[in-house]
């Protein structure tokens, strides 16, 4: 059976988003609600609001980045806290995701140097040992796509995960993560190729060696008509 790596990936991207978010992640927004309210910060209101429906797309890029889903609760924990101690900074209108994302992944690496290494899976043993995410239960491919996911170095994942899962186009996803975009499209045709070969999956006869399904990893945007 052929397998679309970039339907794999947006399958189980979607599967997390879709999650029930952990109870301490919800009741640190309702917390920090309210106290804003007590304080007469009404104007906040709405940001708070707007914490609450990203909360679900910036887990599934910690779990993107981290793989193991406690080390990625902690990671929206802190960017949430980092996040409100600096609404003042948020510019109303622009992107709350990408800013999100960037505190997050900035307080990533950061633990990252600290520890002297990366947060790597080389042998998908973590992965393996690991609980997948509740909504992938059922899918044995999703569980094979998470294991694997945790054999590529951490700026591969990240990159394949906003491209090939998420929908964004090579240059929005390099303005995100601050590198060319040249930069970003390499990182994802790394991921690919590895995770290709990992999971086994199938090429098209006519397509050039290496290359997927041209369907499996272009962003979504470029899919259904909106990328250059």
């Amino acid at each position: 059976m052929r397998v679309h790596l970039g339907a794999e990936l947006r399958a189980f991207y979607a599967g997390i988003v879709a999650e029930d978010q952990p109870p301490a992640l919800l009741d640190l927004i309702a917390r920090l609600t309210h106290a804003s309210a007590g304080r007469g910060e009404a104007a906040y209101a709405a940001f708070s609001a707007d914490l609450l429906t990203a909360l679900p797309g910036l887990r599934a890029f910690a779990l993107s980045l981290a793989i193991n889903p406690a080390m990625a609760d902690d990671l929206v924990q802190e960017t949430l806290l980092r996040a409100w101690q600096n609404r003042h900074r948020f510019e109303p209108g622009s992107n709350l995701m990408a800013w999100l994302c960037t505190i997050l992944r900035n307080h990533f690496y950061t633990e990252c140097r600290k520890r002297k290494r990366e947060v790597e899976d080389a042998d998908g043993a973590i992965a393996a040992q690991v609980a997948a995410p509740a909504s992938q239960e059922a899918s044995s491919d999703l569980k094979r796509v998470w294991q694997h996911l945790g054999k590529l170095p951490p700026s591969q994942r990240e990159a394949l995960i906003l491209v090939a899962a998420q929908g964004m186009t090579y240059e929005a996803a390099a303005e995100l993560i601050g590198c060319q975009v040249g930069t970003m499209k390499s990182r994802v045709s790394r991921a690919r190729s590895s995770l290709v070969g990992y999971l086994g999956m199938e090429v098209r006869p006519k397509a050039p060696l290496g290359q997927i399904a041209a369907d499996s990893l272009e962003p979504a945007a470029m899919q259904v008509g909106l990328g250059a």
